[in-house]
């Protein structure tokens, strides 16, 4: 059956399950912020989520979900769902189109990107936020004491979970980037795309602000870039960069340790490696990458570049779908993690990648395609050195988490 408006199509969404008044529940929210409310629905409607493929009407779902879920409700409750899923431009209709196309529009217009987590995660004033850096820099200088100072090194693998959790990491690794960051003349930010729909690469014309001022992305190499790979491909999820953190939080450190100055950026939203993982190709002799990389080598050639690599480890437990973490679990991920550590540090994409699909990415490592892209162009000769690595909470009982790492590559 061909997808229809009456056959109701969900989008992908970050789906998070929650509790409503001690009830368990599910929160939808749409990556591409089409729609300023959030939609909260009872857990036991998560199937009917599953059924909105554009194959069944409300009909068909209906019948699905009392013939194969068991779950006798009400037609009208299914029309309804997907009424308020409508009107939230949560289905893939033309409804939603128009609305992403014109949010498209109104982002390309704008001078700038503006930083979408200040002053929810982190502070939206200069001052504010310098004093929170510099306090977390502080700390970790003294942890670090004589830590050799890579002046001349050439990449930067950073976190890129929220500050609360995670700051301890960032400032070991920047503290530790300093000079790299200040002598850089240009950056090359890769970033996990979260939400990307099938999309490898996604490239932005936009300049990246943060609370002391706007990072200037290079309009010359992202044009070069997207006539390598096809504009149309590499524009496609342009708009995920509105919400998108794995950019923001990154590019709002490498702010900082330059003291306010801009740098001009090349930002890149990296897409998943599912296929790749399943054994359908292989990243290094896909097409679309090696074109994003030979022509992004022959652009930078002759700068002072800064290779910086935005991805978090694992992501296990109940908080991913997963079971409880014990001590031994905890263990069991370190252990997984230092592998791919150890393969990273010796600029070894080949073995990082072949270590993640030999596991099928079992821990879920959301920094795949950063980490691997960047060995690719940081080139086989280089070495990496491991600064920080710490396991955090991912949920209220702790039986989920998420491990980080930081790193700087010579």
């Amino acid at each position: 059956m061909t997808p229809t408006s009456s056959c109701p199509k969900l989008r992908p969404l970050n789906i998070t399950p929650v509790s409503q008044n001690g009830r368990p529940s599910l929160l939808l929210r749409d990556p591409l912020q089409l729609s300023e409310n959030y939609v909260v629905l009872p857990h036991e409607l998560g199937p009917a989520l599953m059924l909105m493929d554009g194959e069944r009407d409300v009909r068909g779902i209906h019948a699905a979900l009392l013939v194969r879920f068991g779950l006798p409700v009400d037609r009208e409750l299914v029309q309804r769902l997907v009424e308020v899923l409508d009107a939230n431009y949560l289905l893939d209709n033309e409804r939603f189109r128009e609305a992403e196309a014109d949010a498209l529009e109104a982002y390309r217009r704008a001078p700038f990107r503006p930083p979408a987590l200040a002053g929810q995660s982190y502070p939206d004033d200069p001052d504010r936020l310098r004093q929170l850096f510099d306090g977390l820099l502080a700390k970790a200088a003294a942890q670090d004491g004589d830590g050799p100072a890579f002046s001349h090194g050439r990449g930067v693998f950073s976190p890129h979970i929220d500050y609360p959790r995670g700051g301890h990491v960032y400032a070991a690794v920047w503290h530790r980037a300093q000079e790299m960051a200040l002598q850089a003349d240009l950056v090359v930010l890769l970033g996990t795309d979260h939400y990307s729909a099938g999309d490898r690469l996604t490239l932005t014309r936009q300049h990246y602000a943060t609370p002391y001022g706007v990072l200037p992305t290079h309009q010359g190499i992202v044009d070069a870039l997207a006539e390598a790979i096809g504009p149309e491909a590499a524009f496609a999820g342009e708009l995920r960069n509105r919400g998108e953190h794995s950019l923001e939080l990154v590019a709002t450190w490498l702010h900082h340790m330059r003291g306010g100055e801009p740098v001009e950026m090349v930002p890149v939203l990296t897409g998943s490696f599912g296929d790749f993982i399943q054994g359908q190709g292989d990243p290094t002799s896909d097409p679309t990458l090696e074109a994003f990389l030979s022509t992004l080598r022959q652009q930078v050639a002759g700068r002072r570049v800064l290779v910086v690599a935005s991805g978090d480890l694992s992501h296990v437990g109940p908080a991913f779908g997963g079971r409880p973490l014990d001590a031994a679990g905890r263990q069991r991920i370190a252990a997984a993690d230092a592998e791919l550590v150890q393969h990273l540090s010796a600029g070894s994409a080949e073995g990082f990648f072949t270590a993640i699909r030999r596991e099928q990415d079992r821990n879920n490592v959301c920094g795949v395609s950063p980490f691997y892209l960047a060995l690719r162009l940081m080139g086989s000769d280089v070495e990496g050195q491991l600064v920080a690595y710490d396991q955090c909470p991912a949920d209220s009982h702790n039986t989920s988490l998420v491990s980080v790492c930081g790193m700087v590559f010579g």
